[in-house]
């Protein structure tokens, strides 16, 4: 149960690490002069975003996983 633990705990942080930058990317496309270009690319941050955060919930769950099962 350790290793779903510790497995989980670094999907986790491997989830935020990618939040952080789907944060940096977004402030970057707000940036964009063009409208249709900002929208092309906030659409491509939301992907990652959706992503990241059912990386970091997997995570979560196998570390509760893992400790409902020690």
């Amino acid at each position: 149960m350790q290793a779903l633990i510790w497995g989980g705990a670094a999907l986790t942080l491997s989830g935020v690490a990618l939040l952080g930058w789907c944060v940096r990317l977004a402030a970057q496309a707000r940036r964009i002069a063009d409208e249709q270009a900002a929208r092309a690319a906030l659409a491509r941050v939301i992907a990652w975003n959706m992503a990241a955060l059912g990386l970091a919930g997997i995570g979560l769950m196998a570390v509760i996983l893992g400790l409902v099962l020690r």
